[in-house]
């Protein structure tokens, strides 16, 4: 299987490229988001997967939510994506009180005019940090979905768009339950990827200690050397080479027969959905792009099936008992489903 954190696209020396007109080609936008992945790592050490999988969500115009245990730098990675790229960006920590309003904007009454005017809340911007979104109850989840679907927010009837781009990084801690509220699975299922944030290894550890020990302050990314590598026009270009990536017939019903062999499992209750097949040919799609060809194989499937569907499927009780996973599960149907040669 392809490993999605591999540079196997075109490298070159990249600087700030949101200046860059509608003049910017493919290779040059190629190269700016290959620099971007560069300069997340001077903040993040070894997450590598996560940064390619927002890359990926950037490209195909998705959400990601994050998850892993705490202190495994799930905001600092989402911080620094955010200062890697000409983009504005808000961040807001999810609690129990949290009201929808909060999160959307309010109508706000101005005395001196006697009218109500909107105020915009902080989903208002271009990249989202919406932090341990299970905190939150469900009536304040849910006011992202409208956000996250159509890009745009309705308050007191009236439709108001999003900026674009638009990207919701949410973040979500995998083993402490007290005080959460899971995301229900119309939810999970407007979020592009899923990624897993592990515990770092050994080497990376010690990375990390080391540059704390040099001086280096998460909260300060500037003084970490992180500055802006891409802009609009970057991702604007990306994504119109990425919409002209070939996607053959054969390619196509081997998406749809490892999306079909979920709703057969013996493991699952739930299966992906038509949505989740046609997320899993985008993420496809724009790896391929992004490792520098201009049609889609097999092994780019394979590579981005797990975060692309992990979250769409569900498992039985008795299964998840048994020790079975979500991404056991999906590995056996890939390693199970015909690949068209």
């Amino acid at each position: 299987m392809m490993d999605p954190t591999t540079d196997n696209g075109p490298a070159g020396d990249t600087g700030p490229n949101g200046d860059k007109g509608s003049d910017q080609t493919p290779r040059d936008a190629r190269a700016s988001l290959e620099a971007l992945r560069a300069e997340i790592s001077k903040a993040v050490v070894g997450q590598d997967p996560a940064v390619t999988g927002l890359v990926v969500a950037l490209l195909c115009r998705g959400h990601v939510l994050l998850e892993g245990v705490p202190g495994v730098a799930k905001t600092l990675l989402v911080r620094a994506l955010a200062a890697s790229l000409e983009l504005d960006t808000k961040r807001v920590q999810f609690t129990p009180d949290l009201m929808p309003s909060d999160v959307t904007g309010s109508l706000v009454y101005d005395a001196r005019t006697t009218e109500f005017s909107f105020q915009p809340g902080p989903v208002f911007t271009n990249l989202l940090l919406a932090d341990e979104i299970n905190r939150t109850p469900p009536k304040t989840q849910s006011s992202l979905l409208e956000a996250m679907e159509e890009r745009q927010v309705t308050v007191d009837g009236t439709p108001r768009p999003l900026p674009e781009p638009f990207l919701v990084a949410a973040t979500q801690n995998p083993v402490e339950y007290e005080g959460t509220y899971p995301l229900p699975e119309a939810q999970l299922d407007r979020f592009l990827l899923k990624l897993t944030v592990p515990l770092p290894s050994r080497q990376d550890e010690i990375d990390v200690l080391t540059r704390h020990a040099e001086g280096f302050n998460p909260r300060d990314l500037r003084a970490a050397g992180v500055r802006p590598v891409a802009g609009p026009a970057d991702l604007e270009a990306a994504r119109a080479a990425v919409a002209k990536t070939a996607i053959s017939p054969e390619i196509t019903a081997y998406v749809v027969d490892v999306c079909r062999a979920t709703r057969d499992s013996p493991s699952l209750t739930l299966g992906v959905s038509p949505r989740g097949a046609t997320a899993l040919l985008s993420t496809a799609r724009a790896w391929a792009w992004l490792t520098g060809r201009d049609y889609v194989i097999p092994d780019d499937v394979k590579a981005l099936a797990l975060p692309t569907l992990r979250h769409r499927v569900q498992l039985r009780p008795e299964a998840e008992m048994e020790g079975v996973t979500a991404d056991s599960v999906i590995k056996s149907i890939l390693a199970h489903v015909p690949v068209p040669r």
